[in-house]
């Protein structure tokens, strides 16, 4: 399928890639200002004449961009990214969340129909799909895209316009999102998302959705919004199309006996006559299908990894974000936590002592947004506030047995 307007098709992964960079642009001011470009109304006048040629109509362009101002607050959240900047536990632990879990059973149970299409159509286990979906969308609430997304259009332009690198990608971006209105897809005032344009159950770009999308559900669009068919199927052929994932291949398994100097890609047969074997003690279901080995940290738990986990990195660049939807799609299915635990963790709390966790930080004057066992931005923020009042190191915003242990025993 021909790519629209997106130089060298430029992936999810290249996007968190390019964050990281931004970031570091933006830890230095003096560097942020140098790159300023000419002002906003001088940018979208010319930028329109771009627009018209790229085949954008008058009408299009005039309702959307028309008296639209550019959302400057994209600017700091293009620093900070949580893939890069947590211990892998405790970004496992947050993502990996009893909610998640029974959450997504619950996800599963109301669509196995079409996580049976989906797995006929694309060979894409349920369980991966879920797991994306429960962490890109927490499993499309719409909570979630009432509270937390907003209006891409703004932040688009804001990038297109003033992003310190790499501004011909938001332009294409750009384009991508004004296509989309032009077809008649979706409307300016449904397409919502993340600070960088991400939109949907699974989160998709506007070149994600002009390119791999596709009607799923036969309702004659394409959308990322509303009944999850089209977003479910189209991010299932993303990771098969994209991300060249297997047909009939688990994503890999934590083993015991591994050297962390071992290197190279091997049949598991080949790691089995080296000594490692499953944690589990269970044979490996395909001994002529090919794994690497990883073992995050020192003294932690060893992972044989197959095409498929390095299919769901193609969808995030952070090795801990695949190992997180990895494993979050096994415990949906009904897999045990990991058995090495990682070193200076701690297990994850139950739903209940979340639940416990907000209750207890609510009442203390710390607001969690909620007490229905999801953390949230407004739970860490609860939690790092607490943690700063009560003197706890690190005040990492992480909640987990130590904090609660801490407000059971009272100011």
């Amino acid at each position: 399928m021909k790519l629209l307007d997106s130089p060298k098709a430029p992936s999810r992964r290249m996007l968190l890639q390019y964050a990281l960079g931004a970031g570091a642009l933006f830890a230095d001011p003096l560097i942020a200002l140098a790159a300023a470009p000419p002002g906003f109304d001088q940018w979208r006048a010319n930028f329109r004449k771009h627009a018209l040629a790229k085949g954008i109509s008058e009408a299009t362009w005039t309702r959307v961009m028309g008296r639209i101002e550019p959302d400057m607050s994209v600017f700091p959240q293009m620093v900070a990214q949580p893939e890069f900047s947590e211990q892998i536990w405790q970004y496992i632990n947050r993502r990996v969340s009893d909610w998640r879990i029974i959450a997504g059973k619950k996800a599963l149970q109301k669509n196995e129909p079409l996580f049976a299409r989906i797995e006929k159509d694309f060979g894409v286990e349920r369980g991966t799909l879920l797991a994306l979906w429960g962490v890109e969308s927490a499993y499309g609430d719409p909570q979630v895209q009432q509270n937390h997304m907003h209006p891409v259009f703004p932040s688009l332009a804001a990038l297109a316009w003033n992003a310190p690198r790499r501004r011909a990608y938001w332009e294409s971006e750009l384009i991508n999102a004004l296509r989309i209105v032009d077809r008649g897809w979706s409307s300016p005032e449904e397409m919502r998302g993340s600070w960088a344009g991400a939109m949907g159950h699974t989160q998709w770009m506007p070149e994600v959705w002009l390119n791999v999308g596709f009607d799923y559900d036969g309702d004659g669009r394409v959308s990322p919004f509303g009944k999850p068919d089209d977003a479910l199927g189209s991010t299932a052929k993303f990771l098969v199309n994209r991300g060249k994932y297997h047909r009939g291949e688990h994503w890999g398994y934590e083993v015991s006996g591994a050297s962390g100097s071992a290197r190279g890609n091997r049949t598991y047969a080949a790691w089995s006559s080296a000594g490692v074997s499953r944690a589990d003690g269970q044979p490996f279901p395909q001994p002529n299908a090919s794994a690497q080995l990883w073992v995050p940290v020192p003294d932690g738990p060893a992972f044989l990894l197959g095409p498929n986990f390095y299919a769901v990195r193609s969808y995030n660049p952070s090795m801990n974000y695949a190992l997180a939807i990895c494993h979050l799609g096994d415990r949906i299915l009904g897999a045990p936590p990991f058995i090495q635990p990682f070193p200076g963790s701690e297990r994850a709390l139950t739903l209940a002592e979340v639940q416990e966790m907000q209750l207890r930080l609510t009442k203390a004057g710390f607001d969690t947004g909620g007490t229905d066992g999801r953390v949230g931005n407004d739970t860490m923020k609860a939690i790092r506030d607490y943690q700063v009042k009560m003197g706890l190191e690190p005040a990492d915003g992480y909640g987990g047995l130590k904090v609660l242990a801490r407000l059971r025993q009272g100011s």
